[in-house]
């Protein structure tokens, strides 16, 4: 593989807007290449949108506090998870349209230029990523 190419797939930020490039694919995908960082992922996904501290993701998954500071940050650089800061904690969330973004570059060219027909992603894994609509009765209670 050419330097450039990896110098960009590890340095590469958050997902651009569109298509996704062949270096955020690669370093979104070397990222979850490794154990601890698919079970930070997993984890993560499973909580969302709420998300989860650092301290709790370290209990969870066992991995010591000195390295998953930086298993958290190769991820962010891969545009898998976002922070935010809440007062003095910082929360993690997965980055679901950052992963939504790798699915379909791996899928773009499948079926002839018909990624749909592929049919890879279960209809529960879309249901569950979905934004939540609001019930009407919240709206209603809103708007009294």
């Amino acid at each position: 593989m050419p330097k450039s190419t990896l110098a960009a797939a590890s340095h590469a930020n958050a997902v651009p807007a569109g298509a996704l490039s062949e270096a955020h694919a690669i370093s979104a995908l070397a990222a979850l290449a490794q154990p601890t960082r698919l079970a930070i992922f997993r984890l993560l996904v499973k909580h969302e949108p709420v998300g989860i501290t650092a301290g709790v993701i370290a209990e969870t998954i066992g991995a010591p506090h000195n390295t998953l500071s930086s298993h958290l940050a190769i991820l962010v650089r891969a545009g898998l998870l976002r922070s935010s800061r809440e007062g003095r904690t910082i929360i993690y969330r997965s980055d679901v349209e950052g992963m939504r973004s790798v699915i379909a570059f791996l899928v773009n060219d499948c079926c002839d230029g018909h990624p749909e027909l592929c049919n890879l992603v279960a209809e529960d894994a879309v249901a569950c990523c979905a934004p939540k609509a609001k019930s009407a009765k919240k709206a209603a209670k809103r708007k009294s």
